[in-house]
């Protein structure tokens, strides 16, 4: 299991740093929004890539801090994802970005459930433009939060990375799945290219505008 671990890893950062260079080779600029931020091994493992390859973004880190909602909807159901789960209070998680070197004015918290943190009327600083999003939010309707308050701030040549995509349930697609063809399979505006994949769970995407270009792959 620790070889296993590890392996994921060592997959998990080779994906940040073909990501983040990418983004700054192609000079794409914008922020890195990261949802569902337990543990801020990823959230970290972001901080340091990035100013290791000089990209710059800012980076956001929005979680409930209080675990896993609940929820009645069929399509967040799954066998390891229960109500509170993967709990990490705000405070734990600003000294384990300090604790790893991230400068606190490099990156922002914006607690809260997302029905409430991501309306349009919640107060205080939100993410803009958004170059990399991380949605490692497990339950579809988290999920869908997510992607419809990135909708109008991703950009051409961005990335969306969706960490449980293949974490499907004995019924059901993976939540992150059907989230993500809800939002984009029929946007009049951006379509998803498939990029990167990562460990047995995660997939990515890069966001390309419809007007660009011929059509192509999606989903």
């Amino acid at each position: 299991m620790q070889l296993f671990y590890q392996d994921e890893q060592a997959d998990l950062e080779r994906f940040m740093r073909r990501v983040f260079y990418m983004l700054f080779y192609n000079n794409i600029a914008g922020d890195y929004a990261e949802f569902g931020c337990h543990g801020a091994r990823t959230f970290t493992l972001a901080a340091r890539t990035s100013q290791m390859i000089g990209h710059g973004a800012h980076l956001w880190a929005l979680d409930s801090f209080e675990g896993l909602p609940s929820s009645g909807d069929p399509r967040d159901q799954h066998s390891g994802w229960t109500p509170g789960a993967m709990a990490m209070s705000e405070s734990a998680f600003i000294e384990a970005c300090l604790a790893q070197g991230v400068e606190r004015d490099a990156f922002t918290t914006v607690p809260g459930f997302y029905s409430d943190s991501l309306s349009a009327a919640a107060p205080g600083p939100r993410p803009e433009r958004v170059c990399f999003a991380y949605v490692d939010c497990d339950l579809y309707t988290s999920t869908l939060e997510a992607l419809r308050f990135l909708d109008g701030r991703l950009c051409h040549g961005g990335v969306l990375a969706l960490d449980d995509y293949y974490c499907y349930s004995e019924t059901h697609p993976s939540g992150e799945r059907l989230a993500a063809l809800e939002v984009f399979e029929d946007h009049p505006r951006w379509r998803l290219v498939p990029y990167h994949h990562w460990g047995w769970n995660g997939q990515s995407f890069v966001i390309e505008d419809r007007f660009t270009g011929p059509g192509g792959p999606t989903l």
